[in-house]
């Protein structure tokens, strides 16, 4: 149903109860959002945008190109699949350079704090120690701030690598898949190399070849999902701390009535982090007394709220959808933000409020915010800086709404490295119960869920895709904006298991576990990549990642980095779904993609438009992989005997056995 404001429809369906409940209030009265703007414009876009066929690479166009028409071709000559591959390579460039700029402030933060600089501190050095070796860094008889920092030295010169060696983290995907990444010439080599070649080789007169196109394609994205993402997901998770499982709400509902509320927005956790310590600190707490308020609310906005919702239970209070929303209750003093997914018109939303936006990072200024650099040298004495700026913004705060709470307990924090160990505890952390679960059909499969938010879509796309996957015994895995959208929805929740297939349900009472796992931000896609390359080392599913009955979707991808994501899982051998792509205008381009990609990849995109049709494709790529692997036949389950519990380690028993993870471990 939608949404009604002041007496007149919303432009599309908001099924979010908070966000209803918040925009039918005479407060929000004057507030425009996007989905007052899209109802506005009034045009469908662009169809030559949409296709990906409109070239602006040079001055003499900018050109729209018509497939199959002579006349419609560039100036230049340039063919509507020389176009639409030059600007997909490019959104594969952008949202990589994203994912590069966030990942070098992280390395660069690590570094700080490896040097003992700022308020921050190694904290799991059980994945530094597992890090270095990845590096080559010897630790044997060395001190941990010492191997801490060659480690940090060694990942920034990641991103400016001038010699053909590939970067470092390569290593850790299978030796298959490595063989392939060699053969085809796509071993990524310095990170920022990678970007820099991609926006050259789609410039005017470069590369007009879309095979050869995509091959550097692959290699830019790879270069984030193997060096970027997941150098900030390892050290940010050294710095900060792994995950682990932690209960949590996700919902407008957890703003405070009588507190400073303080959206912390963006990206880069480093800002985060800071001011989530700075928020506990006496001299913080008693301004906030001072000004009228019982304490100091942090809540989460976007990827930010991802990293601190998983970490420390802070709340994440809206995705990227309700960022306007969240304003709009009049009960936030300041929405502190870095970088990334920041829309500008938060700045007039808070116009109609007591609200002040605050910027902090250079790269991310807005016309009409309040701009207070966020100086990572010095971390608490900067954070406190802006939060004091927040806390006077208490005492003029007028009417407000806060949303009754609704759905708001989920559970978050599955690492790869919590999967593991849930699954076999200290002694015995495996995939292997995972990998019998699926080889004896009791989970079918893994499916992601991944991405963004978007305005021209409904926004219970993510939940209606993920009930299907789980009714059908498909164990989903969720990152970013999605897995916020899917704890709004109630699946992050263990009482989830309701809405499984029978197995699947069987399987996460037995561990406890919700069967939709919140596994970060986007930059931690790169966990589902080791999760995935683990499963596969774990062996009886192949020797590859484009083996396993697994599949990926992004469904309301809005940010390029969601194309770079598809993109680096499609170069490791995952499949992916999207709603639509930017390259429908281009045939043999668009063929390429959804079907020739796997060829040379062993993976290719897919789209699919409606929800139900999404996980239709999803279960049946999964199933199609379960018959490749000959896993499809019922296995007769077997009670471990004694003497079977006894040989832990034989594979071969625990697989034709074929007793649930559950029974092995519990």
């Amino acid at each position: 149903m939608a949404v009604k404001r002041n007496g007149c429809e919303g432009c599309t369906d908001i099924t979010c109860a908070s966000s209803k409940q918040v925009l039918a209030q005479d407060i929000a009265k004057g507030v425009k959002t996007a989905y007052d703007r899209i109802k506005a414009r009034g045009m469908s876009a662009c169809l030559f945008g949409s296709g990906g066929t409109c070239c602006r690479n040079c001055n003499m166009g900018p050109c729209q190109i018509i497939d199959g028409v002579e006349e419609m071709i560039g100036v230049c000559g340039a063919t509507a699949d020389t176009v639409a591959a030059r600007n997909f390579a490019r959104i594969i460039a952008s949202g990589s350079a994203a994912h590069t700029d966030h990942a070098r402030e992280m390395v660069r933060g690590f570094l700080e704090t490896a040097k003992g600089h700022g308020p921050h501190q190694i904290k799991d050095v059980k994945k530094l120690m597992s890090l270095a070796e990845v590096f080559g860094i010897a630790t044997e008889g060395r001190e941990v701030k010492d191997v801490a920092i060659e480690l940090g030295e060694k990942a920034l010169a990641e991103f400016g690598k001038q010699d053909n060696t590939p970067i470092s983290m390569l290593k850790r995907a299978v030796p298959k898949r490595q063989a392939i990444w060699n053969k085809l010439g796509i071993a990524p080599r310095g990170i920022d190399r990678e970007i820099v070649e991609m926006m050259h080789r789609t410039h005017m007169g470069v590369d007009q070849d879309y095979e050869n196109i995509m091959l550097q394609g692959s290699r830019c994205a790879l270069s984030d999902g193997w060096g970027a993402s997941m150098l900030s997901t390892e050290l940010t998770d050294i710095m900060f701390g792994t995950p682990v499982p932690r209960r949590a709400i996700v919902d407008l509902g957890s703003l405070k009535p009588d507190q400073v509320n303080i959206c912390v927005h963006g990206h880069e956790p480093l800002l985060a982090e800071a001011l989530c310590i700075a928020a506990q600190e006496s001299d913080m707490l008693e301004m906030a007394k001072s000004q009228g308020a019982k304490g100091i609310n942090l809540v989460g906005v976007c990827c930010t709220g991802n990293e601190i919702l998983m970490r420390r239970g802070i709340p994440v209070a809206a995705g990227f959808v309700q960022q306007e929303i969240v304003l709009s209750t009049g009960a936030v003093e300041a929405m502190i933000g870095d970088v990334q997914c920041i829309m500008q018109s938060v700045v007039e939303v808070a116009k109609n409020f007591h609200t002040e936006i605050i910027t902090t990072n250079y790269r991310a200024k807005m016309a009409g915010a309040k701009h207070i650099q966020f100086e990572e040298e010095e971390a608490l004495k900067s954070a406190k800086s802006i939060l004091a700026h927040a806390i006077k913004n208490y005492k003029k705060r007028g009417k407000f709404f806060i949303p009754k709470e609704e759905k708001l307990d989920v559970v978050v924090g599955f690492s790869h490295e919590t999967i593991n160990y849930m699954l076999g505890g200290s002694f015995r952390a495996s995939y292997r119960p995972l990998n019998d679960n699926i080889i004896n059909g009791r989970i079918r499969g893994v499916a992601a869920i991944v991405g963004c938010d978007n305005f021209k879509l409904d926004d219970d796309v993510h939940e209606i895709i993920a009930r299907e996957l789980i009714k059908n015994n498909i164990l989903v895995l969720a990152t970013g904006c999605a897995a916020t959208s899917l704890g709004r929805a109630g699946l992050l929740n263990p009482a989830a298991i309701k809405y499984c297939g029978a197995s699947l349900r069987e399987v996460c009472e037995a561990v406890g576990m919700p069967p939709v796992l919140h596994m970060g931000s986007c930059v931690d896609n790169s966990r589902i990549l080791i999760a995935a390359t683990q499963m596969v080392k774990q062996g009886g599913l192949g020797d590859d990642i484009s083996d396993l009955p697994a599949i990926g979707t992004a469904p309301l991808w809005m940010s390029e980095k969601a194309v770079a994501i598809g993109q680096y899982f499609v170069a490791s051998g995952a499949q992916v779904v999207f709603q639509d792509l930017p390259t429908s205008g281009a045939k043999k381009f668009n063929k390429y993609l959804l079907e020739g990609l796997m060829g040379p990849m062993g993976a290719h995109w897919n789209v699919a438009k409606e929800p139900l049709e999404i996980a239709r494709l999803m279960i049946e790529a999964i199933e199609a992989k379960r018959e490749a692997l000959g896993i499809n036949k019922k296995k007769e389950r077997v009670l471990f005997d004694m003497e079977m519990r006894r040989d832990l380690g034989g594979n071969k028993a625990i697989g034709d056995a074929g007793c649930t993870g559950a029974t092995h471990h519990a």
